[in-house]
């Protein structure tokens, strides 16, 4: 599967500092894998809480066998340890759906067996050169960060699942802060037409459909400051938006009707209060915080309701990135520095979006927040890819998801670490899901 056509930036790396930040990034990853595993038992870890999910157990083992394809074998040219096993871990060969009817790895097989695999990629990592020079999965530690973010991508599906789970909460954090100086803020922000540029080709862990580097041109246009709130979402179902279909595209129509969508998932009406489950426990509905568990079709009805619009990639990407004083685009909205938390939501550190207005220190030169963290936010844009793209080290990361059935996402959510959540990074899904933690923001012509 290893492709070595990789386009080559003719970077040096400091290979000692990239040695720390990628051991740090796969031991991070591994310990929240461990607290999203051991916080049930192996009934819980066996089970499949939707079709939409699989097992916990199967990302378990898959995160191990995906660690051992590409660190083991395709950078340390060792033999399988388990090839046996190969097909049942291919997420394109099993739906989701079928993944408990497979021969698994039991939970303390598939436990060891990640455990195994890791140390064996830690001494991989000891030895590699990690220069800028090298092959292209090696260059910078790339491998070494793709499967960190690969782990991370599935604590968060695993996150899902626990919220889909039935019984008593099991995940327990901290309440993220709240808004500063929110009342002040404007409800929206102009952004000035002209050019930007949109992707990169010098971050070195960016994967392969944030790449390259190109220059897009955008017409000014407003965004909302801040995503919408439940709050604004109650307002529209109020309105009748559930029933009145001059809001949805025709497919987003047939969605509500054939399922009887009234309100986001998880939401439920009780004693005329909007209540909704949350990490198993049932609360109400907080109106200042960011609509969550929303679908694209869900998100463009809100908009065409409100007057508005879904943002555009590109427009939300250069309302996140794009430092009008010094013409360049920035790695996060708040400059080139690495993600804290006084800056954004990330990490599952807290296990919901903060309140609308929060992380002021966060705030792009567009005046825009929470632009990372909280919420993955829909766009109104298919899933294409950028001119000069290269699929790397593999097609199916990006390039057979391509096209008009997929719509992307930007920005993350509380459930995204920092290593899987850059300015550039892109998140897709098909427009009808609900179960992930997306939410929205809208914008309009200037």
């Amino acid at each position: 599967m290893t492709d070595t056509s990789a386009p080559h930036t003719g970077q040096e790396f400091d290979a000692e500092a990239l040695r720390e930040r990628a051991l740090a990034a796969l031991l991070t990853a591994r310990e929240r894998t461990a607290l999203l595993t051991d916080s049930v038992d192996d009934h819980d870890l066996t089970a499949q809480h939707s079709p939409l999910m699989s097992p916990l157990v199967w990302d378990l083992a898959h995160i191990g066998n995906q660690e051992e394809l590409w660190l083991l074998r395709a950078v340390g040219g060792r033999e399988a340890m388990r090839p046996e096993i190969d097909g049942l871990y291919d997420a394109f060969e099993h739906s989701r759906a079928s993944r408990p009817s497979l021969p698994l790895l039991a939970p303390a097989e598939a436990r060891t067996y990640a455990a195994d695999v890791r140390g064996r990629a830690l001494d991989i990592l000891g030895g590699a050169p990690l220069h800028g020079g090298g092959r292209p999965l090696e260059q910078a530690g790339f491998a070494f960060g793709m499967v960190a973010q690969h782990e991370q991508q599935h604590d968060e599906t695993m996150l899902i699942t626990h919220q889909l789970r039935s019984g008593p909460a099991v995940l327990d954090a901290p309440e993220p802060p709240g808004p500063t100086g929110a009342v002040t803020l404007p409800s929206e922000v102009l952004v000035p037409g002209g050019p930007f540029t949109m992707g990169t080709s010098t971050e070195p862990w960016a994967l392969d459909n944030e790449r390259p580097a190109h220059r897009r041109e955008v017409a000014a246009f407003h965004i909302d400051t801040a995503p919408v709130t439940c709050g604004a979402y109650q307002r529209f179902i109020e309105d009748g938006g559930y029933t009145d279909e001059r809001w949805w595209t025709s497919e987003g129509w047939a969605m509500v009707r054939e399922h009887d969508l009234t309100a986001p998932l998880f939401w439920h009406r009780d004693a005329g209060q909007w209540l909704r489950r949350h990490f198993g426990v049932t609360e109400p509905v907080r109106a200042d915080e960011p609509v969550l568990h929303v679908s694209w079709y869900e998100a463009d009805a809100y908009a065409r309701w409100a007057g508005r619009r879904l943002p555009t990639e590109p427009e939300w990407e250069k309302a996140a990135r794009h430092d009008p004083v010094s013409g360049r685009s920035l790695r996060y909205p708040w400059g080139d520095e690495d993600p804290t938390p006084e800056r954004a939501n990330l990490g599952q550190r807290h296990l919901r979006p903060a309140a609308a207005g929060a992380y002021a220190a966060g705030r792009a030169p567009s005046g825009a927040g929470q632009l990372i963290g909280d919420v993955w936010e829909w766009t109104s844009s298919d899933f294409l890819p950028y001119p000069g793209f290269v699929a790397f080290p593999y097609r199916e990361y990006s390039e057979v998801f391509f096209g008009p059935g997929h719509k992307v996402l930007r920005g993350g959510s509380f459930a995204v670490d920092p290593v899987a959540c850059r300015g550039t990074f892109r998140n897709w899904d098909l427009p009808v899901r609900r179960q992930i933690f997306s939410g929205f923001r809208t914008a309009r012509d200037a």
